[in-house]
Formats: C-alpha cells, sequence, structure tokens
C-alpha cells in the first residue's frame, strides 16, 4: 500500500515535475563537467557522480526537494587529493567517506551539524570560492597556479601583466571572461530568455562560437562514461592507511556532510512540502558517495543551486531530481561527443561564478553592522582556507568559534559600592565568573584597602568556576589575615557550585 500511494502521488504531479527535472539536467551538465575538469579528473566523472546522485540518492529517503551532484564546495580538496595521492586513489578516498557518513547517520549526528557556527559556514564557502576563482584565473590564462593560496596571491601581478602585454591565452580569457559577464547579466533579461539556464546557455554560445569560427582554445577531453569508471585497486587502499589519507577521507566526510545538511536547511525555506530528515538524509549522501567511490567517481553534497533551480521549477516530489539523473545518464551514454565541443575556458568562466556566489557579501554586510566579532569569525576562517588547507581552516574557524562564544558568555559584572567611613566595602558580583575573568576578578579585589571590612555577595552569579572559587578563597584569606572579621559571604563561600 505504502508503495502504491508513493507512486500514486508521483504520477500525480508529473507534470510538474518532468519539466522541472529537464530544468535541473540542463543546469546540472555544465556544473559536472565544470566541476571535474576543476578537480583535475576526467569529465566523465563528473557526470557519473550526478548520475548516482539522480537515480540512487534521489530514490532515498531524507530530503524530497534537494539535487545531489558534484559540488564546487568539494573541488578544491579533490584536486589536492588528486595531486597527493593519485587519480588512481580518489575512488578509495570516497568509499571510505561514504562509509562513515553512513555510520553518522546511523548514529543520528545529521543534527548536530546544525549546531555548527553559521560564520564558520559562511567563511568557509567564501574560503572555497577565493581558492576556485583564484585557481580558475590562472587555468583560463594559460597559466600553472602556485601551489599555495599565498602563492596564487602572490603571483597575482605577475598574472595581470599577462594579461594587458598579451602574453596569457587571449582567446580563453576574453571566453571565461564573456561567460562571467553573460552569467551576471542573465536574470536581467527577458523572461522569455530566461527560461534557458544561464550555465547552459553561455556553454552552448561558447561552443557555437568556437566551431564557427574556429577558435584555437583548449576542449574538454572526452574518453567515454563506462571507460571512466575505476573500480578500486590495491593501490588505492594504501591511500587511506596513512594519517594524510584518513584526514583526507576525514575531510571529505565533514565537508561534503556539512554543505548537503545547510543546504538541507536552505531548501525547505523555499517550499512548503515536507521537511528534510537530516539523519536520513545524512545516511542517503553517505550511500551515494560509497557507490560514487565504488565507481571511481568525485564525490558529491547536496547542491544549493541545482536544489533552487529544482524548486524554482516548481517539482513537487522527488521524482523531479530521479529523472534528472535518467536525463544524465542517456546524455553520456548516447551523446558523448557533445562534451567535446565544450571550451574548457567557458567552463572556468562558470566555475568563477560559482566561487563568486559563495562569497556571502550581503552576510557580512549585516554582520559589519550589527555582530563585528561573527564578521572576524568569518574572515578569519576564510583567510585560513586560503592560506593552510581547507580542513585546517576550518579548524581554525571553529576553534575561534568556540573562543569567541566561551569569552562572549563570560561575562562577569563587578559592582563596588563604598557605604562611607568605617562602613563595609560592598563588592556584588553577577554573570558568569570563570578562568577567562579571573584576571579582572583578582586585580580589583587586590586593588581594595586593607583593614576595611569587605562584604562579598555572588548570589547573582549564575555559575562560579573552580579556578574562581579557589582564586576567591585565597584572596579572602590573604585580606582575612589583617582582621579576620573584615570579610563575610553572601552566601558563604563554602557552598560548591
Amino acid at each position: 500500500m505504502g508503495r502504491a500511494a508513493a507512486l500514486r502521488g508521483a504520477l500525480a504531479h508529473w507534470r510538474q515535475d518532468l519539466p522541472a527535472s529537464l530544468v535541473v539536467f540542463l543546469v546540472a551538465v555544465p556544473l559536472c563537467v565544470g566541476v571535474a575538469v576543476a578537480s583535475g579528473v576526467p569529465a566523465e566523472r563528473g557526470l557519473v557522480t550526478g548520475i548516482v546522485g539522480g537515480l540512487v540518492v534521489g530514490l532515498l529517503p531524507g530530503s524530497s526537494l534537494q539535487v545531489s551532484g558534484p559540488a564546487a564546495g568539494l573541488t578544491v580538496l579533490v584536486f589536492d587529493a588528486v595531486q597527493r595521492f593519485g587519480l588512481g586513489s580518489l575512488g578509495v578516498l570516497v568509499l571510505a567517506a561514504g562509509l562513515l557518513q553512513i555510520a553518522m547517520g546511523l548514529l543520528r549526528t545529521g543534527r548536530w551539524f546544525r549546531a555548527i557556527s553559521l560564520s564558520v559556514v559562511h567563511g568557509m564557502l567564501a574560503g572555497i570560492g577565493l581558492i576556485l576563482i583564484l585557481g580558475q584565473l590562472y587555468a583560463v590564462s594559460g597559466r600553472t597556479a602556485p601551489g599555495s593560496g599565498a602563492g596564487k596571491i602572490g603571483a597575482l601581478p605577475a598574472l595581470a601583466a599577462d594579461w594587458f602585454t598579451g602574453r596569457a591565452a587571449t582567446t580563453a580569457l576574453a571566453m571565461a571572461a564573456a561567460t562571467v559577464a553573460l552569467l551576471t547579466l542573465w536574470r536581467r533579461l527577458p523572461a522569455p530568455v530566461r527560461a534557458v539556464p544561464a550555465p547552459l546557455a553561455a556553454v552552448a554560445l561558447a561552443a557555437a562560437a568556437t566551431a564557427l569560427f574556429g577558435l584555437d582554445v583548449p576542449r574538454v577531453r572526452v574518453d567515454g562514461l563506462f571507460e571512466a569508471v575505476a573500480l578500486p585497486t590495491g593501490d588505492g587502499l594504501a591511500a587511506v592507511a596513512g594519517t594524510a589519507g584518513l584526514g583526507t577521507v576525514l575531510a571529505f566526510a565533514l565537508i561534503a556532510s556539512a554543505e548537503s545538511l545547510f543546504s538541507a536547511a536552505a531548501v525547505d525555506r523555499m517550499h512548503h512540502g515536507p521537511r528534510t530528515d537530516y539523519d536520513r538524509e545524512l545516511t542517503a549522501q553517505g550511500i551515494g558517495n560509497t557507490l560514487c567511490g565504488l565507481l571511481g567517481a568525485l564525490p558529491m553534497t547536496a547542491v544549493i543551486v541545482r536544489s533552487a533551480a529544482n524548486v524554482q521549477a516548481g517539482a513537487r516530489t522527488r521524482t523531479s531530481r530521479v529523472l534528472h539523473g535518467l536525463w544524465l545518464l542517456l546524455f553520456a551514454a548516447l551523446l558523448p561527443a557533445v562534451l567535446g565541443l565544450i571550451p574548457l575556458a567557458v567552463l572556468g568562466g562558470v566555475l568563477v561564478h560559482a566561487g563568486a556566489k559563495l562569497i556571502p557579501l550581503r552576510p557580512a554586510a549585516a554582520l559589519w553592522r550589527g555582530h563585528r566579532g561573527e564578521l572576524a569569525v568569518l574572515t578569519v576562517t576564510a583567510a585560513a582556507i586560503v592560506l593552510t588547507t581547507l580542513f585546517e581552516g576550518v579548524l581554525i574557524g571553529v576553534a575561534l568559534a568556540v573562543a569567541k562564544s566561551a569569552w562572549q558568555t563570560s561575562h562577569l559584572h563587578i559592582d563596588l559600592a563604598d557605604t562611607g567611613p568605617g562602613g563595609p566595602l560592598k563588592v556584588r558580583l553577577s554573570g558568569n565568573a570563570t578562568f577567562l575573568r579571573l584576571p579582572r576578578l583578582l586585580d580589583t579585589l587586590e586593588s581594595l584597602p586593607t583593614g576595611r571590612p569587605v562584604e562579598l555577595d555572588w548570589t547573582a552569579l549564575r555559575h562560579l568556576d573552580h579556578a574562581c572559587r579557589t582564586a576567591l578563597l585565597t584572596w579572602a584569606a590573604r585580606h582575612a589575615a589583617h582582621d579576620p572579621a573584615t570579610v563575610s559571604w553572601q552566601p558563604p563561600l563554602t557552598v560548591t557550585t
């Protein structure tokens, strides 16, 4: 009965889901190919990930409308993994990450990803976007990008000089720039024109111009869908055995899970249908990545660009995302030669535009007006990702967010009242007395004159940690040594917290 009801529900909305699946398919093709090329792997492997995201993850419970596939957010990490461990090891790394995601989903840890600071998330996306932009600037210019983020930034003046002196790949650079301009201005064009997805229009126009004018620009290399499938080998297993390999697996799993679940939260705000079950969605993503690893494909996440296109196109059920996977499979199997017409420069432009959209300018402006501490977390996270690695940058951002939160939640108010000559000095503590505020607390108490009675009222404290309690006892013993009657407590300090 349950399957029959689900089938009837899917058929009831086919008029909305079928056209929505075509829109998502048209958006997914250039992104799947572009992410694969930028990651340093054959273009077909990006399509394999998109197919698995549609046909497999699309059928699984979790989120009903978000669409999974290769994501720009993992491009930097995948490229680094391929350079470090080799293309043959990618499948094993993704497979291990998928198994870890399945375990995390079964342990019901999906909801905990919602506890990560939003500033860290925005900083992570900004850092990924900046690295993506920097890498593609060198790629479309026909130059080899320096290995480090600092090196890429430091070499920008020389790269700009190549642009203005004509030593760069001028035709490819102009094509990439035109692609970025087209994608930026597309939303301002008439509605009938906007019915065509902007990335597809850019790729189609660039491919047509290349063929029509005989432009000498590098194009996507096509090996065939089934030839691109690479099952895990024994050599690939060695990559997971070391500390570096395990760190890459952990980074794959955590970042892919975070991006998928953050995307689910965003998609839930865009429609009024069933809400996402985070634990089931995490398990579904793990199953998808496990299968992608077995096929030697790119890791997958739920992608907000495709998911938003799915919702905005009017999708009602998960049928639309399953059909989008079917269209990808038919396209890659029956029309692989079409990929060979796509210039790499236009894919670089698509990724530069995608990277720019990852930089949260509006949230950063809002934080500047009201929460500059959070803006500092965002900025430091992004800078750390650019200058170190994605995983290390996220860890630095999380550590900074935790330290900031600890500092803000340890507010201690010290009110000092002098009742006059011969009267007691009244000290009232409120808030949270933690070791972070211990220097200020001791400075205030040690500045009190000796020989005068002191009344210390700490009934308003919400928290008194061991370090502060010990410090108060030590100060009281030293102060009372001059006159045992000069210190009184409200309540008695022997009460533990």
